[in-house]
């Protein structure tokens, strides 16, 4: 028993470090859906609709990819979360919203989650476990 309380203890102490653990998976992930994205353009042409705005499923597809490797490792964790804003504001709001909760996909929650992530690490920052925390400490001298 007195593992588990120092176990919790312990956890407890460090609960940045799962802030910076999920920052790294919003990020992974986020870079995944940028390359399955790329690799099938005709998928977001049809998740949109139209074929008619492709430069800007070209720059989902690109912020995608680069933010989300940014976001991963925490180097400008809070740009690249900026920029990922507007593309899940339309997700959310112009995509999943028309459709609803009650739809077997599970896009409408699973985005705005990603939104109100994204909005996190844009307003607090990238967390303990991240380049830009570790240049922050090389800059101080700490």
């Amino acid at each position: 028993m007195k593992i588990f309380e120092t176990v919790l203890t312990w956890l407890d102490n460090h609960n940045d470090i799962a802030y910076s653990f999920i920052r790294f998976f919003l990020g992974a992930a986020l870079f995944v859906r940028g390359a399955i994205l790329s690799s099938d353009p005709a998928e977001i042409t049809q998740l949109a609709g139209s074929n008619q705005y492709y430069w800007w499923y070209s720059y989902i597809i690109v912020i995608h990819i680069i933010c989300g490797l940014l976001l991963a490792i925490g180097l400008y964790a809070r740009l690249a979360s900026f920029l990922q804003i507007p593309i899940l504001i339309g997700a959310v709001f112009f995509l999943h919203l028309k459709h609803g909760l009650a739809t077997v996909e599970q896009s409408l929650e699973l985005s705005a989650l990603v939104l109100v992530l994204l909005v996190v690490y844009f307003l607090f920052g990238s967390g303990v476990l991240s380049v830009d925390n570790y240049i922050a400490k090389k800059k101080s001298g700490v």
